[in-house]
């Protein structure tokens, strides 16, 4: 299905968005990659979910990425004896332990012992996404004694931050690995990390896929912003997860963060989403604050290939409003000049190969000449992704025979992926770009396209050939005979 924009839309799915009637709806409203929250539902309703894209992706002959968000190390707080929870007073004594009685106003189970044996006094717990503060008076191997900071209600199985620390969590639960040899064999396109730390976690998690699927970091801690290089060097893709990083962070450190991040991604010719609270008030209104519109703008004015909506497509009230919002900013923003001022502005020109060369010289005779769309043959994906990076005027067709490749690449800037049948010449992979520039919708008999690939075929990182080319398959034919 063609999109008249560039960058793409995740939406989660979940309790309001979980049958194929609105999985449809959503995606002809604008989505384009599918979330499945792996800290929510079991995996027969997640097997569900992901049948229901695959059919609407047949159904409408449109390609569609699906995402699995494994749940990760979250650190949460045990049971209150009182259901609704306490309130904590600024200024009053906590204790957390691993006592699993049900906790009161003075104490409550945190049972994670690797979390004490971190701590040290003076070091900051961050309580139910940051409202509640408290500061560690005295710990050990089994405790931790604070004063409140910043009181509030807690409540059961509340989440817990320690910002100050690095702690010795494995990266991947036990609840993880299972989640992830089951989405991997089910046949996700991404799978995406929560709370990496280090290159190592990534590592790691990459061993257990086995190329079944892309791995995508989420950066939601300090020290991975720390690190952040090596850990997009070891991922295919970035997530800029605001939620637990504006929790860990100071909140006006999260701007500056989030758009270093996004230039990055870009020039290592990789794909980064921006998350969390983008049309938060969409949950629950069928419009959105004009804060939050200039906020999902904004992801896009610095060049994101991806936007996601969390709850308000997972269990809002208005999932096909959020969307549709979130399409029409993107095409509005996309078609400012400033816009294209912005993106060209920031296009890195340190090219060091000759498929670095091939992209560059395919953006400019697109922008130069009359030339409708930019087509790539790929095997891996790589060819089209620096294509990407070069963010061109011009629409990006992604011809590959694998469908494994073209859904992973539905969640990269400008591309639209067809499925081809295998070729084995040059001449063959220009016919099959025309058609397909023709079939949808991208360019007439009359037009031209620049096409590239790599020769020989069907081998990866061959990219190293560049040709316009009449969409009249004629002529291809005369000019070019056997």
């Amino acid at each position: 299905m063609r999109r008249m924009r560039n960058v793409k839309i995740v939406a989660t799915l979940g309790p309001a968005s979980d049958n194929y009637e609105m999985i449809r709806a959503l995606h002809e409203a604008g989505a384009d990659v599918f979330r499945l929250n792996m800290s929510h539902g079991s995996h027969e309703e997640i097997a569900e979910k992901h049948a229901h894209i695959r059919k609407v992706e047949a159904d409408l002959n449109s390609t569609i990425s699906i995402l699995a968000d494994l749940q990760g190390p979250k650190l949460r707080v045990g049971v209150f004896a009182n259901p609704d929870g306490e309130m904590l007073e600024d200024g009053a004594t906590f204790r957390l332990d691993l006592d699993p009685s049900e906790g009161d106003v003075t104490r409550v189970c945190l049972p994670h012992p690797e979390i004490f044996a971190a701590l040290e006094a003076g070091a900051t717990l961050l309580v139910n996404d940051g409202k509640i503060r408290l500061q560690v008076t005295a710990c050990g191997p089994d405790f931790a004694n604070c004063v409140v900071l910043a009181g509030g209600v807690i409540s059961n199985r509340k989440g817990v931050n320690v910002p100050d620390v690095e702690l010795p969590l494995a990266a991947l639960s036990e609840k993880d690995r299972a989640d992830l040899a089951f989405v991997a064999e089910l046949g996700v396109d991404w799978i995406a990390l929560s709370f990496v730390q280090r290159a190592a976690d990534v590592l790691e998690a990459r061993e257990l896929i086995k190329g079944r699927a892309a791995v995508l970091s989420k950066i939601e801690k300090p020290n991975a912003v720390e690190r952040f290089d090596d850990i997009l060097e070891a991922s295919d893709g970035i997530m800029v997860a605001r939620g637990d990083l504006g929790v860990e962070l100071p909140v006006q450190n999260v701007p500056p963060i989030q758009k270093r991040l996004v230039r990055k991604c870009r020039a290592a010719a990789k794909p980064v989403i921006v998350a969390t609270q983008m049309l938060e008030s969409m949950i629950e209104s069928p419009m959105p604050t004009r804060a939050e519109v200039s906020d999902v703008a904004t992801a896009i004015y610095e060049g994101a290939d991806a936007v996601m909506l969390s709850a308000e497509s997972a269990a809002g009230s208005f999932p096909i409003e959020a969307v549709t919002t979130m399409d029409h900013v993107a095409a509005e923003v996309e078609q400012d000049p400033t816009y294209t001022q912005i993106i060209e502005a920031s296009r890195s020109a340190n090219g060091t190969s000759v498929a670095d060369g091939i992209v560059a010289a395919a953006r400019e005779i697109a922008e130069t000449a009359d030339i409708k769309a930019i087509c790539c043959f790929t095997q891996s994906g790589t060819t089209a992704l620096l294509v990407a990076r070069e963010r061109p005027r011009v629409p990006i067709i992604v011809l590959t025979p694998l469908s494994n490749t073209a859904r992973r690449m539905a969640l990269s800037w400008g591309c639209n992926c067809v499925i081809t049948e295998t070729v084995d010449r040059f001449k063959g992979a220009v016919v099959a770009a025309v058609l397909a520039a023709r079939k949808h919708g991208f360019a007439t008999a009359q037009d031209q396209v620049v096409v590239t690939a790599g020769v020989p075929f069907n081998v990866t990182g061959t990219t190293n050939i560049l040709r316009v080319a009449p969409c009249d398959e004629r002529l291809i034919y005369s000019s070019d005979p056997e």
